[in-house]
């Protein structure tokens, strides 16, 4: 099964690495690091499809905010929180903050969504949006193929040592979460100070 996967991510890596690229990415831009390091891809035109579906992405995602306003209302009243943070970092910090939300675990969608939701320029979110895409893409392919051999040793030791690895990493994404949860909730604390100000 395993050995028919890698055949499949062979034969249609662009393919997957595209897909993968508008969804979310990291994971699927290391993978194409190491195959770019294995040579099973080519390292420019990975660097292109990783960078133009993490473009395409973010496009889709603020075009979804700019276009279908009573939708996101409606169907997305479970995200509010995560919305009323993306507007207050948009406030405070303006553009940077969409360079930066590629980094921002679970705000990545709605970031760009809830600039759609506003007046903000669609040229100038297009702009921002490409460059932060193509450096996003290189700061994560670009090291996955120079330590290609020490990723795939990694790669082989979790797979060895499961029983390790797992709670290890989920250790470390429950640590990441509650911090950004403390995050949030102090970022909508300030807020309501100000407002009962």
């Amino acid at each position: 099964m395993e050995h028919l996967f890698l055949e499949w991510l062979k034969e249609y890596g662009y393919i997957v690495l595209f897909a993968w690229s508008i969804l979310e990415g990291e994971l699927g831009l290391i993978m194409a690091g190491i195959m770019s390091h294995t040579g099973d891809m080519f390292l420019p035109i990975a660097l292109f499809v990783g960078a133009f579906g993490g473009f395409i992405g973010d496009q889709i995602y603020f075009y979804i905010g700019r276009f279908n306003k009573n939708y996101i209302h409606n169907k997305l009243r479970s995200q509010r929180r995560k919305f009323a943070i993306a507007h207050l970092l948009l406030k405070k910090y303006g553009w940077p903050i969409i360079f930066f939300q590629r980094y921002m675990y679970g705000m990545r969608t709605v970031i760009p969504m809830a600039i759609g939701l506003t007046k903000y320029s669609g040229r100038q979110f297009a702009i921002i949006n490409f460059i932060s895409a193509v450096f996003w893409a290189s700061m994560t392919i670009i090291p996955a193929y120079y330590y290609g051999d020490e990723l795939l040793a990694l790669i082989t030791w979790i797979k060895c040592h499961w029983f390790l690895a797992i709670p290890l990493i989920i250790v470390i994404v429950t640590t990441i979460v509650y911090n950004l949860n403390r995050l949030e909730k102090k970022l909508l604390e300030k807020r309501r100070e100000r407002q009962t100000v």
